[in-house]
Parts: C-alpha cells; structure tokens; sequence
C-alpha cells in the first residue's frame, strides 16, 4: 500500500511539475502575442516609408515649379526687349513720319519787309526725322475766327524732311489792311496741321495790332516765305 501511495505522490508530483513548467512556457507566449500586437509600429514604419515616397514626389513637385520659372523666362524673352530697342533708338517715335509740332523746335524773329512781318523757322528735334506733309501750316492769333491767317500760296516744297540741321520756313503778316482796325495779341498759335492736338503758342517781340492776317507755305528758301498779297 505504501509504494503504491508512494507511486501516487511521485505522479502527482510529476502533474504538478508538469503544470509548473506548462505555465512556466505560457508566460513567454505572452509577449509574443505582444509582439505581434508591435506589428503596427511595423505598418507604421511602411508608413514612414510612404511618406518617403511622398517626399519622392517633391522633386518632381519642384520640377513642374522649374517648368514655371522657364515659363517665365518665356516671358522674358517675349518682354520688352523690342522696348529697349526703341529705348535704344533714342525715342525717334516719329522717326520717318509726318511731323507733328510737338517734333519741331520752333523759332519766331520779326521781319521789317513788306510792311513788316514775322518769319518762323522749324527745325526738327534732336533723334527725329519727318516730313512736313501739309504744306501751309495752321496759324491763328487768339482762338476767335476772324485771327486764323489766311493761305497766300506763296513758297511751297511738298513734302519737305527735317531732319539734323534741316529747316523750314514760314511767314506770317499779322495786319494786310490799311486802317485802324484790329485788336491786339501778344502771341501767335501754330501747328502743321489743323487737328494738331499739340500747337504751339509763340510770343511775339512785342505787342501786335492784328487784322486779317496771313500766312505762306513752308519753304526751304527763307527769301519765299515773305509774306505778299498776290
């Protein structure tokens, strides 16, 4: 009986050292499920490594932005290069073209023949080179009707160039009646042309009695722009 209680005692013992060490192998299973839980910080590595393909894609997000810059060069080359040119011409914007009076330096002497009269000299500005299309200028003193200066057809070069020391010239007789009337004026207006939204006002040497004034045509021959009624 006592072997067998004995026996008994050694198989139990032999179960309960079994369970021990069936414990003893449970307890190193669970970290490894816990490890297997730290698979996430895995994905989230993968993760990482999606944001390095993201990062990936920045250079050619910095390659569309390059192609902006080249498209800006673009429009440099499009840009005002054809300005510095001009700019480089020395601003001849009417260079070659009919002359406007604002083109022109114009100068204004007073004249004692026939009866007295004044002689207006152009001369185009510095950088410009045109033409004198029109032939008779438009001269008015004040802006009344009765001081427009009548055309006498006297001289006449059509077209005339101006240009560096080319001149042109033209008379202008402020009074062709013999009497007391008319009013006074102390400036005389002109332009090349009768729209001429730049005219010149030009002062006159002294006070003028003007009636019914006249005006020749521009001429390269100061001796033609004396002012006659034919």
């Amino acid at each position: 009986m006592r072997s067998r209680l004995a026996a008994r005692l050694v198989l139990a013992a032999a179960a309960v050292t079994a369970l021990a060490a069936t414990a003893t192998a449970c307890g190193p299973e669970d970290p490894t499920d816990t490890g297997s839980s730290a698979a996430p910080s895995t994905v989230a590595s993968d993760g990482s490594g999606g944001s390095d393909s993201s990062s990936s894609d920045s250079p050619s997000a910095g390659d569309s932005s390059t192609g902006g810059s080249s498209s800006t060069g673009g429009s440099k080359s499009t840009g005002g290069s054809t300005g510095k040119t001009d700019s480089d011409d020395g601003g001849k914007s009417g260079y070659g073209q009919a002359c406007g009076t604002n083109d022109l330096d114009l100068t204004l002497t007073s004249e004692s023949q026939a009866g007295g009269y004044y002689l207006v000299t152009a001369k185009a500005k510095s950088g410009i080179t045109c033409y004198l299309d029109v032939n008779t200028p438009s001269v008015s003193f004040g802006s009344g009707a009765d001081g427009v200066a009548s055309p006498v057809g006297q001289g006449g070069e059509d077209p005339i160039k101006l240009t560096g020391s080319n001149v042109a010239y033209t008379g202008i007789s402020p009074k062709t009646t013999n009497n007391n009337d008319g009013k006074e004026f102390e400036s005389v207006i002109i332009a090349t042309t009768d729209d001429d939204p730049n005219p010149a006002e030009l002062k006159l040497p002294e006070a003028a009695n003007v009636d019914k004034p006249i005006v020749t045509n521009w001429a390269t021959n100061s001796s033609e722009a004396i002012p006659r009624i034919v």
